[in-house]
């Protein structure tokens, strides 16, 4: 599956954004898909993913961040509320076959990637 973000830009503090993460030619019904994001020096931070078992979330991500996918299951979006300085990332989409990983909040389970979009938080 080929993994397209889209969705970032420039904001300003306080203000909520949601990135799409879209499946191209195919769709998420056989994957894990989560959503981390990257700082520069930093590793990926996962933030939600959702699998079989239904959506999970990091706990800093847990009350401003909520991803959710569309009826035809090849896209999964992800919103952003209160938006601070600190969530200025690369945003990237992630999968991983299903069944095939323990934690899909964790970057090295996931085995393909989009090329991120980002997010930039001023004031």
């Amino acid at each position: 599956v080929q993994l397209v973000e889209a969705g970032g830009k420039l904001v300003r503090i306080g203000e909520s954004l949601r990135l799409s993460c879209a499946a191209s030619g195919d769709t998420f019904d056989d994957y894990a898909v989560g959503w981390f994001r990257q700082v520069p020096g930093e590793g990926r931070q996962g933030l939600s993913c959702l699998s079989t078992s239904g959506f999970d979330y990091s706990d800093f991500a847990k009350g401003r961040f909520t991803m959710s996918m569309n009826d035809a299951r090849d896209t999964v979006f992800l919103d952003i509320r209160r938006l601070k300085p600190e969530d200025t990332a690369v945003y990237y989409c992630a999968t991983v076959i299903e069944e095939d990983y323990s934690d899909c909040l964790q970057s090295y389970e996931m085995d393909r990637w989009g090329k991120g979009t980002l997010v930039t938080v001023s004031s």
